[in-house]
């Protein structure tokens, strides 16, 4: 992937895209890939068809993952990254909501949103609904199942057990590094903190300071390098003849609402660029606190999705005559929302308008950034109480480890 980085004008009006949303899509595609296996699309390098576990052609070294994958984020990507690189297919399990409320505490996404959301991660070849929140040998070998991958952090069920233990007793068990500075708890952490006053996020920044608590949850931000996102870019340019598509956004907590939305920007040609707006002019657009994910955390969720082929990291704007003629652009597409005009008036898609290069699309996804928060702040009780939980249980599995080696290292 090459990566064109852009300043726009500090005149220019800040100007976020919205996505038209139809709430039917994802519930269609699960009747037609039925309940525990879904086909990902023909565009998925040879993906395997769906349907039941047994005479599926699975080739090579099969891996299976599994996890709640809630508010999929870049830190699932790239654990599912890892595990494909170990084997040859990849198959990934996603627990049901149920399953997650039982043991954990409930999920911030629908069932049916995390299921589409894992399959547009472009490492994954194979998606199981409703797997076993407890990871099962039977339950894995009816998929020809080589060896588990999962990160090197604490999973554990309602009573505190690990829920790879059957798994490691097996020997077929492998570990994965997880991402530091991101974490569902963290992004739901970084919402709750949307409710506190100037003063009442100082002295939650100096309790958490004081104790930092578990140390693979806390709110954080990621630290980019340029190793991440090349291990996460395509490295593949346009062919001569390819359609470019160009769409530009802010991506914040990269959601189904926006794969939907890359997925039917796609379809207007065969190769998608997504511009992302600058953490400052996403700001003037959604206030103070935002976006909740800086640039560099919305760049690598935007590259783990198989739609996209290119991002233009701090996209202008208002899309030039120089932007489209520097990425060969075909054709501009925006959403079925209205468009926010510039500082002047002018709409910042009225280039694109001129040379005939402009569309509208419907993404058939009713999913925005702001229905997120808004399931977050409407319940900030049940969540503050499942995060407290979740850390504390934490903790207490990450003393006792810390106490079996230390009493070890005395015999």
């Amino acid at each position: 992937t090459r990566f064109t980085h852009r300043s726009p004008s500090c005149e220019t009006q800040a100007y976020l895209p919205k996505f038209i949303k139809d709430p039917s899509n994802v519930s269609q595609r699960t009747r037609q890939f039925g309940r525990h296996s879904s086909e990902v699309d023909a565009m998925d390098n040879g993906a395997a068809s769906g349907g039941a576990a047994e005479g599926k052609k699975r080739n090579g070294v099969v891996v299976w993952a599994d996890g709640c994958y809630d508010m999929m984020h870049f830190g699932h990507a790239n654990s599912l990254r890892q595990a494909k690189e170990m084997g040859d297919y990849l198959i990934v399990g996603v627990h049901t909501d149920a399953d997650i409320k039982r043991h954990k505490g409930p999920p911030v996404m629908r069932e049916q949103e995390r299921y589409e959301a894992v399959r547009s991660c472009k490492w994954v070849d194979e998606v199981v609904e409703a797997a076993p929140y407890v990871t099962d040998l039977d339950f894995i070998d009816k998929y020809g199942v080589d060896f588990v991958v999962h990160g090197d952090d604490i999973t554990t069920d309602e009573n505190g057990i690990d829920t790879y233990k059957a798994i490691k007793d097996s020997g077929r068990y492998k570990e994965c590094k997880r991402t530091p500075g991101v974490s569902t708890t963290d992004l739901v952490g970084r919402m709750l903190l949307m409710t506190k006053s100037p003063s009442e996020k100082a002295d939650a920044a100096r309790a958490a300071a004081d104790n930092p608590g578990s140390k693979y949850t806390g709110v954080s931000q990621f630290i980019p390098t340029s190793r991440k996102i090349k291990q996460f870019s395509n490295a593949k340019d346009p062919k001569p003849g390819d359609k470019i598509v160009y769409v530009c956004g802010a991506f914040d907590l990269f959601h189904v609402g926006h794969i939907m939305a890359l997925k039917a920007a796609r379809e207007l040609g065969n190769y998608l660029i997504v511009g992302i707006h600058g953490d400052d002019e996403v700001m003037k657009v959604r206030g103070s606190g935002n976006p909740l994910c800086n640039i560099h955390e919305r760049t690598l969720g935007v590259l783990q999705c198989k739609y996209v082929d290119e991002v233009v990291i701090g996209a202008p704007y208002e899309v030039t005559s120089s932007l489209l003629e520097d990425l060969s652009v075909d054709v501009v597409a925006h959403g079925s929302t209205d468009i926010v005009s510039m500082p002047d008036g002018t709409n910042p898609y009225q280039e694109a308008i001129d040379k005939g290069k402009f569309a509208r699309f419907s993404s058939h996804s009713d999913i925005t950034t702001n229905v997120i928060v808004t399931r977050i702040l409407s319940s900030l009780a049940t969540f503050n109480e499942r995060n407290q939980k979740k850390v504390a249980k934490e903790i207490r599995v990450q003393a006792a480890a810390e106490q079996r080696l230390a009493t070890a290292a005395q015999r």
